[in-house]
């Protein structure tokens, strides 16, 4: 019970990250964004990690496997960041949601694990779901609703990855770690697109940084006490928040297509993990 009362508290503070970035974007690029959702994770993760985990921080086993892990996070959040730019958060989110679909097309290949004929037609029925959002032909096919698939595909490579390093490093070096590469890249190119902020966007920044930090520090907490697949189905519970926050402060609200897309990509993924449960058993 406490690793689902985590779990479902991380995506229910996510999507407020997710609701600020899309405020801030309308004044500052979304790479900018990207950047600060970076820069104040490290700064909030780092001081966290010497109170109460000093134990975590050392050296990684796998530095590698962390650099490619933060890579995919970081271009999921481009991705992600830009799309909500773009279009309503609660498309872009839906979209995203073939994540865990990627990753089971993926793991035969990275992980080494048997997929079948059951979990395959999954991964298309979930595919089918997002032409259903984005119907291409019907509407106008923008750069945004690619980006919100890209965001999917590049967190699936993320998920992939994590699997890999569940077992070498602590959770917690893994989250500064992904912090850390994430800000690297960003600072790089920051400054190509760079608006001074005003005081009240460096405290929506701020703010922004937290959510991220108690999220994935929720997530992290949540799966202390359970394994990850059986908690993989409450991630879907995010797109509830996402809906009122999209409604309440931007006035969007999904179109009936967006509902049954989402609900077949939900559906879906939630065989997807059944079938894990079964066939790892």
């Amino acid at each position: 019970m406490k690793a689902i009362v985590f779990n479902l508290s991380a995506w229910m503070i996510l999507p407020f990250m997710d609701a600020i970035a899309k405020f801030l974007s309308t004044d500052l690029s979304f790479f900018q964004v990207t950047w600060a959702r970076y820069f104040f994770t490290v700064v909030l993760v780092l001081p966290f990690m010497f109170i109460f985990v000093r134990e975590s921080i050392r050296g990684s086993k796998n530095i590698k496997l962390q650099i490619y892990r933060g890579l995919a996070l970081f271009s999921a959040n481009i991705c992600f960041f830009y799309s909500i730019s773009v279009i309503s958060m609660a498309k872009a989110l839906t979209l995203a949601f073939i994540a865990p679909l990627i990753t089971t097309a993926l793991s035969p290949k990275f992980l080494n694990e048997k997929v079948g004929i059951r979990r395959w037609s999954a991964v298309l029925v979930g595919f089918l779901g997002c032409l259903v959002v984005i119907r291409p032909g019907f509407l106008n096919f923008n750069l945004a609703s690619i980006a919100a698939l890209g965001t999917g595909c590049s967190y699936g490579v993320y998920l992939v990855i994590t699997r890999s390093l569940h077992s070498t490093d602590p959770p917690f070096l893994t989250l500064l770690l992904t912090g850390v590469v994430g800000l690297s890249i960003g600072s790089f190119f920051v400054p190509m697109v760079w608006e001074p902020p005003s005081v009240i966007q460096w405290l929506w920044m701020c703010l922004m940084g937290l959510f991220a930090c108690l999220g994935h520090i929720f997530l992290i907490i949540s799966l202390k006490h359970s394994d990850a697949s059986k908690l993989a189905p409450f991630g879907y519970f995010e797109i509830l928040p996402n809906i009122i926050l999209g409604y309440y402060f931007f006035g969007d609200f999904p179109d009936i297509w967006t509902f049954i897309g989402l609900s077949i990509i939900i559906t879906s993924g939630i065989y997807v993990f059944k079938r894990e449960l079964i066939v790892n058993k």
